[in-house]
């Protein structure tokens, strides 16, 4: 049996954790004096910008994950069962994450079907 309680303060700890980090890197544009820096110090550069750029991007949709995750434990009463088969969805998965929607085996043959 899952502990929705326990869950939720685990999600809320993550989305604060996550903020935090938001509001401590904001990526901003890199704009690099082309005569005074080598081209490998602005491919180096440009490298650390995109990479900041996708850390944002992946920071954002776990943001997006917790919020819809955090209102299935609240209004959900399926909340820990697959979206695919309908079984509950191993604890030990869901502490480890609790956006999972899919249990091992459903979420197995989701990525063999996406590659």
């Amino acid at each position: 049996m899952i502990d929705r309680k326990e869950i939720r303060e685990a999600l809320l700890a993550r989305r604060q954790i996550l903020t935090r980090e938001t509001d401590l890197s904001q990526v901003e544009t890199v704009e690099l004096d082309q005569s005074r820096v080598g081209r490998l110090s602005r491919a180096a550069a440009m490298q650390d910008h995109q990479m900041s750029l996708e850390l944002a991007r992946r920071r954002e949709a776990m943001l997006e994950a917790i919020a819809r995750t955090l209102v299935r434990i609240d209004e959900d009463p399926d909340y820990g069962l697959c979206d695919d088969c309908g079984e509950v969805i191993a604890p030990a998965r869901l502490a480890l994450d609790p956006t999972q929607l899919c249990c091992v085996h459903c979420a197995g043959k989701r990525e063999q079907g996406s590659s």
